[in-house]
Protein backbone atom coordinates (compact mmCIF):
# COMPACT_ATOMS: atom_id res chain seq x y z
CA UNK A 1 0.00 0.00 0.00
CA UNK A 2 2.97 2.67 0.91
CA UNK A 3 4.50 1.95 -2.51
CA UNK A 4 1.08 2.07 -4.46
CA UNK A 5 0.78 5.87 -2.62
CA UNK A 6 4.63 6.66 -3.65
CA UNK A 7 4.45 5.65 -7.06
CA UNK A 8 0.60 7.45 -6.96
CA UNK A 9 2.65 10.74 -5.84
CA UNK A 10 5.64 10.06 -8.37
CA UNK A 11 2.97 10.51 -10.97
CA UNK A 12 1.48 13.55 -9.90
CA UNK A 13 4.63 15.17 -9.34
CA UNK A 14 5.60 14.13 -12.96
CA UNK A 15 2.31 15.17 -14.46
CA UNK A 16 2.46 18.45 -12.64
CA UNK A 17 5.98 19.12 -14.51
CA UNK A 18 4.45 19.04 -17.32
CA UNK A 19 1.74 21.92 -16.34
CA UNK A 20 4.17 23.98 -14.07
CA UNK A 21 7.22 23.99 -15.79
CA UNK A 22 6.41 23.95 -19.66
CA UNK A 23 8.45 26.40 -22.39
CA UNK A 24 6.20 28.41 -24.17
CA UNK A 25 6.30 27.58 -28.20
CA UNK A 26 4.63 29.31 -30.99
CA UNK A 27 1.68 27.98 -32.28
CA UNK A 28 3.41 27.38 -35.89
CA UNK A 29 0.39 25.75 -37.59
CA UNK A 30 -2.40 28.45 -36.33
CA UNK A 31 -0.06 31.28 -36.60
CA UNK A 32 0.90 30.09 -40.80
CA UNK A 33 -2.71 29.72 -41.44
CA UNK A 34 -4.15 33.37 -40.02
CA UNK A 35 -0.85 35.32 -41.77
CA UNK A 36 -1.09 32.90 -45.26
CA UNK A 37 -2.72 36.00 -47.06
CA UNK A 38 -1.53 38.30 -44.59
CA UNK A 39 -0.91 41.12 -46.85
CA UNK A 40 -1.13 42.09 -50.95
CA UNK A 41 1.57 41.84 -53.32
CA UNK A 42 0.45 44.94 -55.56
CA UNK A 43 4.21 45.38 -57.30
CA UNK A 44 3.07 42.19 -59.75
CA UNK A 45 0.24 43.98 -61.12
CA UNK A 46 2.46 45.14 -63.96
CA UNK A 47 4.62 41.95 -64.37
CA UNK A 48 7.13 44.22 -63.34
CA UNK A 49 10.43 42.08 -62.03
CA UNK A 50 11.34 42.07 -58.00
CA UNK A 51 14.98 43.59 -57.74
CA UNK A 52 14.54 42.97 -53.48
CA UNK A 53 11.93 41.11 -51.32
CA UNK A 54 10.49 43.20 -48.67
CA UNK A 55 11.32 40.41 -46.06
CA UNK A 56 15.23 41.36 -46.64
CA UNK A 57 14.62 44.86 -47.30
CA UNK A 58 13.49 44.88 -43.90
CA UNK A 59 16.30 43.40 -42.36
CA UNK A 60 19.23 45.55 -43.57
CA UNK A 61 20.90 47.88 -41.60
CA UNK A 62 19.82 50.98 -42.47
CA UNK A 63 23.22 52.40 -43.28
CA UNK A 64 22.51 50.29 -46.10
CA UNK A 65 19.59 51.49 -46.79
CA UNK A 66 20.47 55.27 -46.38
CA UNK A 67 23.59 55.65 -48.11
CA UNK A 68 23.62 59.65 -47.70
CA UNK A 69 26.61 60.27 -45.68
CA UNK A 70 25.51 63.42 -44.53
CA UNK A 71 22.33 61.55 -43.61
CA UNK A 72 23.87 59.02 -41.73
CA UNK A 73 25.72 61.41 -39.68
CA UNK A 74 22.19 62.55 -38.83
CA UNK A 75 20.50 59.70 -38.04
CA UNK A 76 23.80 58.51 -35.89
CA UNK A 77 23.00 61.75 -33.92
CA UNK A 78 19.55 61.14 -32.93
CA UNK A 79 20.34 58.08 -31.90
CA UNK A 80 22.92 58.68 -29.53
CA UNK A 81 21.16 61.75 -28.41
CA UNK A 82 17.40 61.43 -28.99
CA UNK A 83 15.71 61.90 -25.04
CA UNK A 84 13.09 58.89 -25.87
CA UNK A 85 16.02 56.11 -26.92
CA UNK A 86 17.97 57.01 -23.70
CA UNK A 87 15.16 56.71 -21.86
CA UNK A 88 14.47 53.33 -23.72
CA UNK A 89 17.90 52.14 -22.62
CA UNK A 90 17.15 53.11 -18.81
CA UNK A 91 14.00 50.22 -19.11
CA UNK A 92 15.72 47.59 -20.63
CA UNK A 93 18.55 48.31 -17.68
CA UNK A 94 15.43 47.95 -15.41
CA UNK A 95 14.12 44.99 -17.06
CA UNK A 96 17.91 43.29 -16.47
CA UNK A 97 17.91 44.17 -12.68
CA UNK A 98 14.58 42.74 -12.40
CA UNK A 99 15.26 39.75 -13.85
CA UNK A 100 18.95 39.28 -12.22
CA UNK A 101 16.55 40.01 -8.99
CA UNK A 102 14.17 36.64 -10.31
CA UNK A 103 17.64 34.37 -10.77
CA UNK A 104 19.50 34.84 -7.47
CA UNK A 105 15.86 33.67 -6.04
CA UNK A 106 16.67 29.97 -6.66
CA UNK A 107 19.65 30.92 -3.92
CA UNK A 108 19.24 30.99 0.00
CA UNK A 109 18.34 34.14 2.29
CA UNK A 110 21.27 34.71 4.51
CA UNK A 111 20.80 37.09 7.49
CA UNK A 112 22.94 37.62 9.96
CA UNK A 113 21.61 39.34 13.19
CA UNK A 114 23.89 39.31 16.15
CA UNK A 115 22.76 40.55 19.83
CA UNK A 116 23.88 40.43 23.33
CA UNK A 117 22.21 41.68 26.70
CA UNK A 118 23.12 42.77 29.97
CA UNK A 119 20.99 42.44 33.24
CA UNK A 120 22.07 43.15 36.77
CA UNK A 121 20.36 42.16 39.99
CA UNK A 122 20.02 44.64 43.40
CA UNK A 123 19.45 41.60 45.90
CA UNK A 124 21.52 40.28 47.99
CA UNK A 125 24.62 42.36 46.53
CA UNK A 126 24.95 43.19 42.92
CA UNK A 127 25.13 40.66 40.02
CA UNK A 128 25.43 41.50 36.72
CA UNK A 129 24.75 38.95 33.74
CA UNK A 130 26.07 39.11 29.99
CA UNK A 131 24.30 37.07 26.93
CA UNK A 132 25.77 37.73 23.16
CA UNK A 133 23.94 35.73 20.12
CA UNK A 134 25.85 36.02 16.83
CA UNK A 135 23.45 33.53 14.52
CA UNK A 136 23.73 33.52 10.54
CA UNK A 137 20.06 32.03 9.74
CA UNK A 138 19.02 31.06 5.89
CA UNK A 139 16.77 30.40 4.45
CA UNK A 140 15.63 28.55 1.14
CA UNK A 141 12.48 28.11 -0.88
CA UNK A 142 12.46 24.60 -3.23
CA UNK A 143 11.24 25.35 -6.59
CA UNK A 144 9.46 21.99 -6.66
CA UNK A 145 6.04 23.30 -8.60
CA UNK A 146 7.72 26.17 -10.50
CA UNK A 147 6.78 29.71 -8.54
CA UNK A 148 10.47 30.75 -9.24
CA UNK A 149 11.10 28.92 -12.65
CA UNK A 150 7.66 31.34 -14.17
CA UNK A 151 8.99 34.48 -12.47
CA UNK A 152 12.19 33.61 -14.38
CA UNK A 153 11.30 33.28 -17.64
CA UNK A 154 8.59 36.31 -17.15
CA UNK A 155 11.78 38.25 -16.25
CA UNK A 156 12.81 37.51 -19.35
CA UNK A 157 9.89 38.66 -21.05
CA UNK A 158 10.27 42.22 -19.41
CA UNK A 159 13.97 42.31 -20.42
CA UNK A 160 12.52 41.20 -24.31
CA UNK A 161 9.42 43.46 -24.56
CA UNK A 162 11.63 46.28 -23.56
CA UNK A 163 14.65 45.71 -26.31
CA UNK A 164 11.78 45.54 -28.68
CA UNK A 165 10.07 48.83 -27.06
CA UNK A 166 13.71 50.14 -27.56
CA UNK A 167 13.91 48.91 -31.42
CA UNK A 168 10.38 50.43 -32.10
CA UNK A 169 11.71 53.65 -30.91
CA UNK A 170 14.93 53.34 -33.01
CA UNK A 171 12.90 52.42 -36.17
CA UNK A 172 10.80 55.20 -35.64
CA UNK A 173 13.57 57.67 -35.17
CA UNK A 174 15.69 56.74 -38.17
CA UNK A 175 12.51 56.58 -40.37
CA UNK A 176 11.59 60.16 -39.23
CA UNK A 177 15.43 61.79 -39.12
CA UNK A 178 15.50 60.42 -43.05
CA UNK A 179 11.79 61.24 -43.82
CA UNK A 180 12.69 65.04 -42.73
CA UNK A 181 15.63 64.85 -44.42
CA UNK A 182 14.59 64.19 -47.68
CA UNK A 183 11.68 66.96 -46.97
CA UNK A 184 14.84 69.19 -46.51
CA UNK A 185 16.11 67.93 -49.90
CA UNK A 186 12.80 68.34 -52.13
CA UNK A 187 11.93 71.97 -50.47
CA UNK A 188 15.47 73.14 -51.46
CA UNK A 189 14.95 71.48 -54.86
CA UNK A 190 11.41 73.30 -55.42
CA UNK A 191 13.34 76.39 -53.75
CA UNK A 192 15.99 76.45 -56.28
CA UNK A 193 13.98 75.48 -59.55
CA UNK A 194 11.30 78.64 -58.62
CA UNK A 195 14.77 80.90 -57.99
CA UNK A 196 16.37 79.72 -61.54
CA UNK A 197 12.75 79.93 -63.07
CA UNK A 198 12.08 83.84 -61.51
CA UNK A 199 15.22 85.14 -63.18
CA UNK A 200 14.41 83.31 -66.85
CA UNK A 201 11.02 85.28 -66.17
CA UNK A 202 13.06 88.63 -65.37
CA UNK A 203 14.60 88.27 -68.30
CA UNK A 204 11.80 87.62 -70.34
CA UNK A 205 10.26 90.52 -68.84
CA UNK A 206 13.26 93.17 -69.83
CA UNK A 207 12.89 91.48 -73.89
CA UNK A 208 9.27 92.00 -73.25
CA UNK A 209 9.87 95.59 -72.71
CA UNK A 210 12.65 96.30 -75.42
CA UNK A 211 9.76 94.25 -77.88
CA UNK A 212 7.14 96.45 -76.69
CA UNK A 213 9.58 99.48 -77.78
CA UNK A 214 9.59 98.11 -81.41
CA UNK A 215 5.96 97.43 -81.50
CA UNK A 216 5.97 93.35 -81.31
CA UNK A 217 3.84 93.05 -77.61
CA UNK A 218 1.80 95.47 -75.94
CA UNK A 219 1.22 96.48 -72.14
CA UNK A 220 -1.33 93.69 -71.72
CA UNK A 221 1.08 90.88 -72.33
CA UNK A 222 3.76 92.63 -70.01
CA UNK A 223 1.69 93.06 -67.16
CA UNK A 224 0.26 89.08 -67.56
CA UNK A 225 4.21 88.38 -67.53
CA UNK A 226 4.76 90.28 -64.38
CA UNK A 227 1.74 89.00 -62.52
CA UNK A 228 3.01 85.75 -63.47
CA UNK A 229 6.23 86.70 -61.83
CA UNK A 230 4.58 87.73 -58.66
CA UNK A 231 2.39 84.57 -58.38
CA UNK A 232 6.08 82.74 -58.55
CA UNK A 233 7.12 84.81 -55.93
CA UNK A 234 5.32 84.43 -53.29
CA UNK A 235 5.82 80.75 -52.85
CA UNK A 236 9.21 81.58 -52.15
CA UNK A 237 9.08 82.85 -48.66
CA UNK A 238 6.43 79.92 -47.89
CA UNK A 239 8.98 77.74 -49.34
CA UNK A 240 11.88 78.98 -47.42
CA UNK A 241 9.37 79.13 -44.01
CA UNK A 242 8.69 75.79 -44.77
CA UNK A 243 12.50 74.40 -44.94
CA UNK A 244 12.81 76.29 -41.57
CA UNK A 245 9.77 74.36 -39.95
CA UNK A 246 11.57 70.93 -40.74
CA UNK A 247 14.69 71.78 -39.75
CA UNK A 248 13.62 72.99 -36.40
CA UNK A 249 11.57 69.55 -36.08
CA UNK A 250 14.47 67.52 -37.21
CA UNK A 251 16.29 69.28 -34.39
CA UNK A 252 14.24 68.31 -32.06
CA UNK A 253 15.00 64.54 -33.19
CA UNK A 254 18.70 65.47 -32.91
CA UNK A 255 18.28 66.94 -29.55
CA UNK A 256 19.84 69.43 -30.95
CA UNK A 257 19.09 73.89 -30.73
CA UNK A 258 17.45 74.57 -33.87
CA UNK A 259 20.03 75.21 -36.83
CA UNK A 260 20.22 75.09 -40.38
CA UNK A 261 20.99 71.32 -41.81
CA UNK A 262 23.49 70.52 -44.43
CA UNK A 263 22.41 68.44 -47.31
CA UNK A 264 23.60 66.47 -50.20
CA UNK A 265 21.94 66.49 -53.57
CA UNK A 266 18.58 65.19 -53.90
CA UNK A 267 18.59 61.55 -55.35
CA UNK A 268 15.58 59.21 -55.55
CA UNK A 269 17.32 56.44 -57.38
CA UNK A 270 19.12 54.73 -54.17
CA UNK A 271 15.71 52.22 -53.49
CA UNK A 272 15.01 49.29 -55.28
CA UNK A 273 12.58 50.00 -58.41
CA UNK A 274 10.17 47.06 -57.25
CA UNK A 275 9.14 44.75 -54.35
CA UNK A 276 8.00 41.45 -54.24
CA UNK A 277 5.60 40.41 -51.15
CA UNK A 278 8.20 38.24 -49.50
CA UNK A 279 6.84 35.70 -46.24
CA UNK A 280 4.27 37.16 -43.96
CA UNK A 281 6.05 35.30 -40.99
CA UNK A 282 8.76 37.32 -40.89
CA UNK A 283 6.67 40.06 -40.03
CA UNK A 284 7.34 38.08 -36.47
CA UNK A 285 10.76 38.30 -36.44
CA UNK A 286 11.29 41.73 -37.66
CA UNK A 287 8.71 44.07 -36.30
CA UNK A 288 8.93 44.84 -32.67
CA UNK A 289 5.08 45.79 -32.04
CA UNK A 290 4.89 42.01 -33.13
CA UNK A 291 7.74 40.93 -30.90
CA UNK A 292 6.25 42.66 -28.31
CA UNK A 293 2.66 41.09 -29.03
CA UNK A 294 3.94 37.89 -28.53
CA UNK A 295 6.55 38.33 -25.67
CA UNK A 296 3.09 39.65 -24.30
CA UNK A 297 1.58 36.13 -25.46
CA UNK A 298 4.37 34.22 -23.57
CA UNK A 299 4.03 36.04 -20.58
CA UNK A 300 0.18 34.92 -20.38
CA UNK A 301 1.61 31.40 -20.99
CA UNK A 302 3.94 31.72 -17.98
CA UNK A 303 1.31 33.13 -15.80
CA UNK A 304 -1.46 30.25 -16.11
CA UNK A 305 1.34 28.10 -15.16
CA UNK A 306 2.21 30.15 -12.21
CA UNK A 307 -1.37 30.58 -11.17
CA UNK A 308 -1.15 26.54 -11.25
CA UNK A 309 1.87 26.20 -8.97
CA UNK A 310 -0.26 28.27 -6.43
CA UNK A 311 -2.44 25.29 -5.92
CA UNK A 312 1.12 23.30 -4.79
CA UNK A 313 2.36 23.25 -1.54
CA UNK A 314 5.67 25.66 -0.49
CA UNK A 315 8.66 23.67 0.58
CA UNK A 316 10.98 26.12 2.67
CA UNK A 317 14.22 24.88 4.35
CA UNK A 318 15.93 27.27 7.35
CA UNK A 319 18.97 26.37 8.79
CA UNK A 320 20.54 28.64 11.37
CA UNK A 321 23.78 28.47 13.37
CA UNK A 322 25.12 30.70 15.99
CA UNK A 323 27.81 31.75 18.50
CA UNK A 324 26.00 32.09 22.11
CA UNK A 325 26.57 32.10 25.42
CA UNK A 326 23.05 31.73 26.18
CA UNK A 327 21.61 28.01 26.16
CA UNK A 328 18.49 28.14 27.27
CA UNK A 329 17.86 29.27 31.36
CA UNK A 330 21.80 28.68 31.33
CA UNK A 331 24.65 31.25 30.45
CA UNK A 332 27.76 29.85 30.02
CA UNK A 333 31.38 31.66 29.46
CA UNK A 334 32.68 30.78 26.94
CA UNK A 335 30.31 30.62 24.64
CA UNK A 336 29.11 27.64 22.65
CA UNK A 337 28.01 27.08 19.10
CA UNK A 338 24.82 25.86 18.20
CA UNK A 339 23.07 24.91 14.96
CA UNK A 340 19.55 23.85 13.81
CA UNK A 341 17.23 23.25 10.82
CA UNK A 342 14.02 23.36 9.69
CA UNK A 343 12.19 22.37 6.76
CA UNK A 344 8.68 23.56 6.60
CA UNK A 345 5.95 22.49 3.94
CA UNK A 346 2.47 24.66 2.73
CA UNK A 347 -0.20 23.68 1.48
CA UNK A 348 -3.13 25.80 0.87
CA UNK A 349 -6.62 24.13 1.38
CA UNK A 350 -9.08 26.83 1.64
CA UNK A 351 -8.19 30.64 0.11
CA UNK A 352 -11.65 31.29 -0.19
CA UNK A 353 -11.53 30.72 -3.82
CA UNK A 354 -8.84 32.89 -4.79
CA UNK A 355 -6.63 30.61 -6.16
CA UNK A 356 -9.09 29.36 -8.99
CA UNK A 357 -9.92 32.70 -9.29
CA UNK A 358 -6.56 33.51 -10.53
CA UNK A 359 -6.32 30.88 -12.26
CA UNK A 360 -9.29 31.17 -14.49
CA UNK A 361 -8.22 35.33 -14.31
CA UNK A 362 -5.13 33.84 -15.87
CA UNK A 363 -6.71 31.97 -18.99
CA UNK A 364 -8.50 34.98 -19.80
CA UNK A 365 -5.37 37.42 -20.04
CA UNK A 366 -4.15 34.71 -22.35
CA UNK A 367 -7.06 34.24 -24.49
CA UNK A 368 -7.16 38.62 -24.50
CA UNK A 369 -3.18 38.25 -25.48
CA UNK A 370 -4.34 36.14 -28.05
CA UNK A 371 -6.56 38.30 -29.55
CA UNK A 372 -3.79 41.31 -29.36
CA UNK A 373 -1.27 39.17 -31.15
CA UNK A 374 -3.74 38.94 -33.78
CA UNK A 375 -4.91 42.33 -33.99
CA UNK A 376 -0.83 42.91 -34.25
CA UNK A 377 -0.22 41.06 -37.20
CA UNK A 378 -3.20 42.26 -39.06
CA UNK A 379 -2.05 45.92 -38.43
CA UNK A 380 1.31 44.71 -39.82
CA UNK A 381 0.05 43.13 -42.78
CA UNK A 382 -2.21 46.24 -43.26
CA UNK A 383 0.75 49.01 -43.07
CA UNK A 384 2.94 46.53 -45.22
CA UNK A 385 0.09 46.30 -48.04
CA UNK A 386 -0.29 50.01 -47.46
CA UNK A 387 3.39 50.73 -48.12
CA UNK A 388 3.94 48.17 -50.92
CA UNK A 389 1.12 49.88 -53.11
CA UNK A 390 2.10 53.54 -52.05
CA UNK A 391 5.80 52.77 -53.54
CA UNK A 392 4.77 51.02 -56.42
CA UNK A 393 1.76 53.29 -57.18
CA UNK A 394 4.50 56.72 -56.62
CA UNK A 395 6.69 54.74 -58.87
CA UNK A 396 4.54 55.11 -61.64
CA UNK A 397 3.67 58.14 -61.23
CA UNK A 398 7.52 59.39 -61.23
CA UNK A 399 7.53 57.42 -64.67
CA UNK A 400 4.52 59.45 -66.02
CA UNK A 401 5.91 62.39 -64.73
CA UNK A 402 9.16 62.08 -66.31
CA UNK A 403 7.65 61.65 -69.51
CA UNK A 404 5.23 64.51 -68.95
CA UNK A 405 8.08 66.82 -68.54
CA UNK A 406 10.23 65.53 -71.39
CA UNK A 407 6.97 66.18 -73.49
CA UNK A 408 6.64 70.19 -71.67
CA UNK A 409 10.56 70.69 -72.12
CA UNK A 410 9.43 70.12 -75.67
CA UNK A 411 6.67 72.18 -76.14
CA UNK A 412 8.73 75.16 -74.51
CA UNK A 413 12.03 74.06 -76.64
CA UNK A 414 9.35 74.70 -79.71
CA UNK A 415 7.07 76.99 -78.84
CA UNK A 416 10.31 79.21 -78.25
CA UNK A 417 11.85 78.85 -81.22
CA UNK A 418 8.70 79.52 -83.15
CA UNK A 419 8.45 82.83 -81.57
CA UNK A 420 12.51 83.73 -82.56
CA UNK A 421 12.44 82.52 -86.03
CA UNK A 422 8.77 82.49 -87.73
CA UNK A 423 6.51 84.65 -85.43
CA UNK A 424 3.97 82.31 -85.38
CA UNK A 425 3.33 82.12 -82.00
CA UNK A 426 2.84 84.88 -79.84
CA UNK A 427 5.18 85.27 -76.25
CA UNK A 428 1.96 84.78 -74.15
CA UNK A 429 2.35 81.71 -75.40
CA UNK A 430 5.54 81.40 -75.07
CA UNK A 431 5.67 82.29 -71.28
CA UNK A 432 2.88 79.86 -70.80
CA UNK A 433 5.01 76.93 -71.87
CA UNK A 434 7.45 78.05 -69.44
CA UNK A 435 5.00 77.96 -66.82
CA UNK A 436 3.90 74.83 -67.40
CA UNK A 437 7.68 73.70 -67.54
CA UNK A 438 8.12 74.86 -63.89
CA UNK A 439 4.98 72.65 -63.20
CA UNK A 440 6.37 69.63 -64.66
CA UNK A 441 9.62 69.92 -62.71
CA UNK A 442 8.13 70.79 -59.66
CA UNK A 443 5.62 67.92 -59.77
CA UNK A 444 8.11 65.30 -61.05
CA UNK A 445 10.25 66.99 -57.70
CA UNK A 446 7.07 66.18 -55.50
CA UNK A 447 6.57 62.81 -57.23
CA UNK A 448 10.23 61.43 -56.45
CA UNK A 449 10.01 63.01 -53.19
CA UNK A 450 6.67 60.45 -52.71
CA UNK A 451 8.78 57.58 -53.94
CA UNK A 452 11.11 58.06 -51.57
CA UNK A 453 8.42 58.64 -48.31
CA UNK A 454 6.95 55.31 -49.71
CA UNK A 455 10.11 53.48 -49.45
CA UNK A 456 10.93 54.63 -46.09
CA UNK A 457 7.44 53.92 -44.74
CA UNK A 458 7.70 50.56 -46.42
CA UNK A 459 11.13 50.12 -43.95
CA UNK A 460 9.41 51.35 -41.12
CA UNK A 461 6.53 49.03 -41.64
CA UNK A 462 8.86 45.61 -41.53
CA UNK A 463 10.18 46.75 -38.58
CA UNK A 464 13.89 48.26 -40.20
CA UNK A 465 16.13 50.80 -38.60
CA UNK A 466 18.64 47.77 -37.10
CA UNK A 467 22.31 48.77 -36.78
Amino acid sequence: MKSFLYIAAAAALLTSCNTLFGKYERDTAHTEAFVKQLYRDTAKADGALATADTSSFGNLPWREVFTDAQLQKLIATALERNTDIRKADLTIKQAEIGLRLNKLAYLPQIAFSPSGTVSKVFMDGMTTNESYAFPVQASWQIDAFGKLYNAKKQGELSVMQAKAARQAIQTAIVAGVANLYFSLQMLDEQLATTEATLKLWHKNIEAMEAMKEAGYTNSAAIASAKAQVLQIEATVPTLTDNIRQVENSLCVLLHEAPHSIQLSAFSAQDFPTAFSAGLPLSLLTSRPDVAIAEAKLANAFYGIQSARGSFFPQLTITGQGSFTDALGAMVVNPGKFIASGIASLTQPLFAQGKLKGALEVAKLQQESAQLDFEKTLLTAGHEVSNALSKYHTASLATDIAKMRLTELQKANDDTEFLFRNGNTTTYLETLTAQMNLLNGRLSLINNRFEKVQAAIKLYQALGGGRM
